[in-house]
Formats: structure tokens, C-alpha cells, sequence
């Protein structure tokens, strides 16, 4: 129960102080969005509003705890959630790079589930 509140508060804290989140999107009509629930472990940033007459709605990144280790979904990061998470101390084994095929993460240095 210890290694989840840690890894909530990592991943808000990594996400929150991203400069996708601190700076926002590029465009008047689209507000960068974080969705964090704590209870579920999932956590969302988003862009959403209109460019002209075109919706948007682009995941930037979508993270869920479970099974003790870190799933990232989705990451359009330039440099990728991933690298700052082992910089606040998560090893390897506990992050899972959700995004690649099952078949392909055993080829990663990360966890494959």
C-alpha cells in the first residue's frame, strides 16, 4: 500500500510539473487538462477545445497504477514519463511502457506486466 501512495504522488508530481502542463497547449481554444484519480490510479492530460472548426481531443499522456507497478498507456512527451520517473527513484521493474505490444516489451529494458 506504501510503493501505490508513493507512485501516486511521483506520477501527479512528474505530471504535473511537465512543461505540457505548465505551459498549456499551443492555441487559444485549447486548454491543456489534467485528470487525476486517486482512487482508481489513473491519470490523464489531455488537450481538448477547437483549432477552427476541428474538435480536439489528444491524450498526452495516460498512466495507471496496478499489479504494484506503473502502466503508461500513452506518451507524446518529447522525452517521455518514463525517463523522470527513474530519475525520482522508480526502477525499471515497476514501470510497465503499456503502449508497445506485449510481444515487444521484453525486448525493452522496462517491465513487460
Amino acid at each position: 500500500m506504501d510503493r501505490l501512495n508513493t507512485y501516486r504522488a511521483l506520477v501527479r508530481k512528474v505530471i504535473c510539473s511537465s512543461p505540457y502542463f505548465v505551459h498549456g497547449s499551443v492555441g487559444p481554444n485549447v486548454e491543456t487538462q489534467f485528470l487525476g484519480d486517486d482512487a482508481n490510479a489513473r491519470y490523464l492530460l489531455v488537450d481538448i477545445g477547437w483549432r477552427g472548426k476541428e474538435r480536439v481531443f489528444k491524450p498526452i499522456l495516460y498512466v495507471c497504477i496496478k499489479q504494484e507497478k506503473i502502466w503508461i498507456e500513452e506518451d507524446w512527451t518529447e522525452d517521455g514519463i518514463a525517463e523522470e520517473l527513474m530519475r525520482l527513484g522508480v526502477p525499471k521493474e515497476d514501470i510497465v511502457l503499456a503502449f508497445h505490444h506485449p510481444k515487444l516489451r521484453p525486448y525493452t529494458d522496462f517491465a513487460v506486466a
